[in-house]
């Protein structure tokens, strides 16, 4: 599936080739904080198969596993777009939040469930709100 995107801010863009089969959610810690919630949702994309345009900046991460990780995020606005090995990385595990046809791209597998929120898959019962909730 072809599919295209961004940043918050504009300032960096993609497009991309996925395979929505491979669309997953993630609940490890590094994840958690780093998107400020309960899990992130990526989707692995060959590098021969992403076009980025602008500029980026790296953090690098070194998992539990001890295999580093290059984090990808806009410099101006903060936008995680992608991580990727630190070492001739053959793949972008891309943050679906930041492709335009995310609606289309529901979660096939979830990992590291050990270190999921217990309240994360409970949340059908919560309040609704179209829109902001009223004050």
């Amino acid at each position: 599936m072809k599919v295209d995107g961004g940043c918050f801010c504009g300032q960096v863009k993609f497009e991309a080739e996925v395979d929505p089969a491979q669309v997953r959610l993630c609940h490890c810690t590094d994840c958690q904080i780093a998107s400020g919630t309960a899990y992130r949702v990526n989707v692995p994309v060959p590098k021969d198969k992403m076009k980025l345009t602008g500029t980026l900046k790296m953090h690098l991460k070194t998992a539990e596993s001890g295999s580093k990780r290059l984090q990808m995020f806009c410099p101006e606005c903060g936008t995680s777009i992608y991580s990727c090995a630190d070492q001739d990385p053959q793949s972008y595990t891309v943050r679906v939040g930041t492709i335009r046809q995310r609606a289309q791209l529901a979660p096939k597998m979830q990992q590291w469930c050990r270190s999921e929120l217990p309240w994360a898959g409970d949340i059908l019962d919560l309040l609704r709100f179209e829109k902001q909730r009223p004050a």
